[in-house]
């Protein structure tokens, strides 16, 4: 047996405009296959004979998109929530404990929530492996043969020699940085390196021991805020004020590259960290002109490119060697060569406080989500879908009126003291200041337009007085 173990707290920020911090990248179908990424790499693990529940470390902002899409694909698990982003090797130990409070001491398959993986076959045979080598003490990790010279990954080189059983692992002899295209080449012909791909196997017991040994200040600091969890819901929330004294790190840096237990087992199947707009390309289809096409997109002597449209039509003439994403509210368009350069731009972004760094114009909520149609000043519409069975908070606003019509199912109503329920093409009014809520009693999903008018509409502009998602009073629906 072992327990897959999925990091999923990462933000996408080269996969910008469509990941952003309110929905990353992990969480939404890149690949036009069905699932997202996060999805993807929880079947995969769950699909693997031997393989327990999962545990799932993500942001605690993103808690209710983990547990929908869980739901979504009938997987059930542990949610472990962060109060903040430490990096790999303390989220690692929040799994090892959990593990350890749940009585286990089975090998952990650690993945991140944004790979792409095929075939299954060849993952699945060097899962076993690994598991075997950790069952007998090893920190297993998986190293993928290089293809091409890429600056993109950090490199694994492995020790030559006799003493190694080549038949199920290699021990590892140094882990290496991203390095330039000159040193890349080498390392390709050199034959003894391997590509990082960041996925690794080891019992809770020798995790924590080598944290112990190489990082005791982290493991100090994590056991510490494991220890006060408390659980939320279907949630598992640590102690925040513990868990932002944890430095932030590694599990490379913090105990890999420290270890005398390391061990790498060659992965021999297809294996892309989806992590910039050219590797999303070089998983898509193509047309005759090698290029990659999602969404209603238009090429005209166009070649090597990638367009992807979510909300319009978009062409391109005489293109070459280009991205182009476009978003209702915003559009990328960057050279092929200079993908890894978007984090760049979303760092400029931040520095301008420009909102389309965190926030799409569909904003998602544990009840559905909400998209603005329009703004201007004294007036917002919006767009609100509320899924079947679901309510939004009993809630105020001192600023604003609102103005509900019901487009599409059938809403139930609060206002004040009376609940009604209102269907296609009905509406009402609700007054400020006046106790409301909207809750979908139906089938399908509610849809509403909701029209704002008052002096001040920032979503702060919400006195929560009761919820059943267990939120506290915040800045959100």
């Amino acid at each position: 047996m072992f327990i897959p173990v999925i990091l999923a707290g990462g933000s996408g920020t080269r996969l910008w405009p469509l990941s952003r911090q309110g929905y990353p990248k992990q969480f939404i179908d890149l690949l036009d296959d069905g699932h997202s990424l996060f999805q993807a790499t929880v079947l995969r693990a769950t699909a693997i004979q031997g393989a327990g529940d999962p545990i799932v470390i993500c942001n605690q902002n993103n808690r209710f998109m983990v547990a929908e899409q869980l739901s979504d694909i009938a997987v059930a698990g542990r949610v472990i929530l962060e109060p903040i982003a430490r990096n790999t090797a303390p989220a690692i130990a929040l799994a090892a404990l959990q593990a350890q409070a749940d009585g286990l001491d089975v090998p952990l398959l650690i993945l991140p929530s944004d790979h792409s993986i095929s075939p299954l076959e060849e993952f699945e045979t060097a899962v076993h492996q690994a598991v075997d080598l950790a069952e007998r003490g090893s920190i297993v990790t998986f190293g993928v043969q290089p293809t091409s010279p890429e600056t993109g990954y950090g490199y694994i080189r492995v020790r030559d020699d006799a003493a190694v059983d080549k038949t199920v692992g290699k021990s590892v002899d140094k882990f290496v940085e991203k390095p330039d295209l000159a040193t890349a080449q080498r390392y390709v012909q050199d034959g003894g390196y391997f590509w990082n791909s960041g996925m690794f196997v080891v019992k809770p017991t020798v995790y924590l021991e080598e944290l112990q040994s190489q990082a005791e200040d982290i493991h100090e600091a994590v056991d510490a805020a494991f220890s006060e969890r408390e659980t939320d819901l279907d949630f598992i929330r640590v102690d925040a004020a513990q868990f932002e004294r944890v430095r932030s790190d590694s599990i490379d840096y913090a105990v890999m590259e420290r270890t005398e237990r390391s061990m790498l087992v060659p992965l021999m199947a297809g294996w892309t960290d989806v992590g910039s707009w050219d590797a999303v390309a070089d998983r898509l289809p193509k047309d005759d002109h090698n290029n990659a096409r999602q969404g209603d997109v238009m090429l005209l002597s166009t070649r090597d490119c990638l367009v992807r449209a979510e909300s319009r039509l978009v062409v391109a003439v005489g293109l070459s060697d280009t991205i182009v994403i476009e978003t209702p509210d915003a559009v990328l368009v960057v050279d092929k060569t200079q993908g890894q350069a978007v984090k760049s731009v979303v760092e400029a972004l931040k520095k301008a406080k420009r909102p389309e760094c965190e926030h799409h114009t569909r904003v998602f909520r544990p009840w559905g989500w909400y998209e603005s149609i329009a703004m201007c000043e004294r007036f917002q519409a919006k767009r609100i879908m509320v899924k079947p069975g679901h309510a939004l908070s009993l809630q105020k606003h001192h600023h604003r009126a609102e103005h509900w019509v019901v487009v599409k199912g059938s809403a139930e109503i609060t206002r004040g003291d009376s609940v009604e329920l209102f269907t296609e093409d009905q509406s009402t009014y609700i007054p400020l200041g006046t106790v409301h809520r909207l809750a979908n009693p139906g089938l399908i999903p509610l849809e509403i337009i909701e029209v704002q008018t008052g002096s001040y509409l920032g979503e702060d502009d919400i006195v929560r007085l009761e919820d059943s998602y267990g939120r506290q009073p915040e800045k959100t629906a």
